[in-house]
């Protein structure tokens, strides 16, 4: 004889039958919850945050257009009508540097991006293979690294000359066999797991090892190190800048503005101030997000 069925029997079925599975733990999970409880990490993806929302809402934010010249308001001090005083044009140092923010940030991510292909490439196929393809690679990587990384970018500028894309390029070449590096140390990081021995075993291809196997398991370290590189590119770009072959006039880039500034340091000091501020809070946030995320990918925390 069959059980009876009531209404309320079916309600709970029905309440069961809608309760969602439990989530699947996964390492990138386990990661992020350790990340949400650093607080000096969350602050640096607080700032890294509301950098990025300045950058897409310039146009929104700043009172006045950054290239614009008033020569009726040339070295003002700060005051409510121009926050951030103005420069020997006249122009709003506050909307420069609010300006300069989408600069900056922009181009760091391309410099950072670029490198992370090229030498992030080279390091991977430098750690897979070993043997004589890593030490032509790591040789070569080692020669460029002989030389500092902001004068391979000061001679590459001189050749290629000013502007957006060679600047990009000269970033890139100057960090590229750092990012070969760590990226080849990311893959000797995983290439002795037994995973990838039994992959090899069963006759995966070695495109397919690379790009299923190696690459997603040392993404959270590649991550980590994408994220201080664009502290670096911001570093080197307004380095670069402020001693004259980066980025040229009318550009806001904060580096550039620094530079603009530097002939009045004792009679207007705010003009090198508030550029200096903002390279410093974002190099500052990118560092504290890089070292939460150093912490929550760190194996030994598992």
């Amino acid at each position: 004889m069959s059980k009876m069925r009531t209404p309320a029997m079916e309600k709970i079925e029905k309440k069961n039958a809608k309760r969602k599975k439990p989530v699947k733990s996964t390492p990138m999970r386990e990661s992020w919850k350790r990340f949400k409880r650093n607080p000096t990490a969350l602050i640096g993806l607080g700032v890294v945050c509301i950098l990025i929302l300045v950058a897409i809402f310039a146009p929104l934010i700043a009172p006045y257009d950054y290239k614009v010249q008033d020569y009726s308001a040339m070295m003002q001090a700060p005051s409510s009508a121009h926050l951030f005083g103005t420069d020997q044009f006249g122009r709003d140092i506050f909307s420069r540097v609010i300006y300069g923010t989408r600069y900056s940030l922009i181009i760091a991510l391309f410099c950072t991006i670029a490198a992370l292909f090229s030498g992030g490439l080279l390091g991977i196929i430098a750690g897979y293979f070993g043997g004589t393809v890593d030490t032509i690679i790591m040789r070569v990587m080692d020669i460029f690294q002989s030389i500092p990384m902001i004068m391979m970018a000061m001679c590459i500028v001189a050749v290629l000359g000013n502007g957006i894309p060679q600047l990009v390029a000269a970033i890139m070449f100057a960090s590229m066999p750092t990012m070969a590096r760590n990226n080849r140390a990311a893959i000797l990081r995983v290439r002795g797991s037994d995973y990838i021995e039994s992959s090899e075993a069963i006759g995966v291809s070695q495109i397919q090892m690379i790009l299923k196997h190696m690459i997603p398991n040392a993404a959270g370290i590649m991550i980590i190190y994408f994220v201080g590189f664009l502290a670096v590119s911001i570093m080197m770009m307004s380095s670069m800048s402020y001693i004259g072959v980066g980025l040229t006039a009318p550009t806001p880039e904060w580096g550039l503005i620094l530079n603009d500034g530097k002939a009045y340091l004792t009679s207007a000091p705010y003009m090198m101030l508030f550029p200096a501020l903002m390279i410093m809070i974002t190099c500052f946030a990118f560092n504290l997000m890089g070292d939460g995320l150093r912490d929550a990918f760190d194996p030994k925390m598992k």
